[in-house]
């Protein structure tokens, strides 16, 4: 099984983008991501005030970087997610 990891990415007002520039950015994403092959995954991304958060699979760390450098997106903080817990995990 491959790693997941967060993506923290700083983008003044990425709250107010409109649903439009989100699709372009969405395909600016997979259009990267299906030049590099099948070792990344895009799961899902939240968007919030100043930030969006993504999480990718892939073999390292090292790779997660390299979307956000050919998409021209930051990275400001990579973080691999060790554990995923949920309400479930109380029972």
């Amino acid at each position: 099984m491959m790693p997941k990891y967060l993506i923290e990415r700083e983008i003044p007002e990425a709250g107010k983008l409109t649903n439009e520039q989100l699709k372009g950015i969405s395909q600016t994403s997979c259009g990267v991501l299906s030049k590099m092959g099948s070792q990344i995954q895009w799961v899902q991304s939240y968007v919030t005030g100043d930030k969006v958060y993504c999480v990718y699979i892939a073999p390292n760390k090292e790779m997660v970087f390299e979307p956000a450098k050919q998409g021209g997106f930051p990275a400001n903080q990579v973080s691999e997610i060790t554990t995923i817990i949920d309400p479930t995990t109380a029972e």
